[in-house]
């Protein structure tokens, strides 16, 4: 998640992703997301279970922020917000 293209990045994880973007839309998401208004999904990877899902979002979270940036623009090089195509990438 972020707010703008470069902006501030969130990584977390959730059984259920567009409910949970809608959570973070209506202000009701992690006070992370709240605090700096992030509602533009840019990036999601689907997982076989919620452990495998864990995992990847502990090693994400380690990455360095120019890793996160190269992640995103290598799959969204526009950083258009990929919450209406979540049917695609589920």
């Amino acid at each position: 998640m972020t707010n703008k293209p470069r902006g501030v990045l969130y990584v977390g994880v959730t059984a259920q992703l567009p409910a949970r973007i809608v959570q973070h839309r209506d202000g009701k998401g992690s006070a992370f997301c709240r605090r700096y208004n992030l509602t533009i999904l840019v990036h999601a990877e689907p997982h076989a279970t919620i452990e495998e899902a864990i995992v990847r979002e502990k090693a994400l979270k380690a990455w360095k922020r120019e890793w996160k940036i190269e992640l995103i623009e290598a799959a969204n090089p526009e950083w258009q917000d990929l919450f209406d195509h979540l049917v695609d990438i589920s």
